[in-house]
């Protein structure tokens, strides 16, 4: 189940965001203030945010501005009533995706959540995480310099850690992004194949990486300075 932050300070166009979207099949996690959001998208994870810009405590262009920075690279529609068009420059050259101006349609707001998740998908941009680098398109890793063969398996889990890089993932997550959502065997396959990337990506390179966070799931973060 794809997993949607709104991060609005409106409390109804928040609750009417999260109904219907839920309605629609997503699951989601509301935040109402910069900071909140903010720690959300970086602790929680998400496959896309919808962000408002004027929010409380941390506006909406210091929160996008502050994931890139942490190399967060989750896809952002941002959401203002702001209509100028130098508004939207900013909120773009902060490092949003797309950009929504207040009242919307919320078809229109569906189709630019699809589409930028689409583009999340199939993008075939190499990824870095320290010097763990993964070129989807032709489904190759490395690290330090390195070439680290992996399986078809081994390597699906890898990239979607490492687009979710910094954020904690739950076996249910991991299972909803990797394999198929009819899945119905033992969801203890995910630790089996964190395993393996442990032994192929971390521990020849003396890396700890692939943290297991208890009660919680896995993270994958840049160690690189901290072998």
């Amino acid at each position: 189940m794809v997993k949607v932050l709104v991060i609005e300070d409106d409390a109804k166009t928040a609750d009417a965001l999260r109904r219907g979207l839920e309605a629609e099949g997503y699951r989601v996690e509301v935040a109402h203030d910069g900071l909140d959001g903010l720690w959300l998208a970086s602790e929680t994870g998400a496959d896309v945010i919808v962000l408002d810009i004027m929010l409380p405590r941390m506006n909406g262009y210091v929160v996008c501005r502050e994931l890139r920075e942490r190399a967060i690279w989750t896809p952002i529609l941002m959401l203002t009533a702001k209509d100028g068009e130098f508004d939207e420059a900013e909120g773009l050259d902060t490092g949003a995706d797309d950009y929504l101006v207040k009242p919307f349609s919320f078809p229109v707001l569906l189709a630019r959540l699809r589409a930028l998740l689409r583009r999340a998908h199939d993008s075939p941009t190499p990824c870095d995480v320290g010097d763990l680098r993964i070129e989807p398109s032709s489904r190759r890793a490395w690290r330090a310099g390195v070439e680290v063969p992996l399986t078809t398996r081994q390597f699906d889990v890898l990239e979607f850690l490492v687009r979710r890089a910094g954020s904690v993932q739950s076996k249910s997550d991991i299972l909803g992004g990797v394999w198929a959502h009819d899945f119905d065997g033992d969801p203890n396959i995910v630790e089996v194949y964190v395993k393996r990337l442990r032994r192929a990506i971390d521990e020849p390179f003396g890396r700890h990486s692939l943290e297991t966070v208890r009660g919680a799931g896995y993270r994958l973060i840049d160690d690189q300075e901290n072998p």
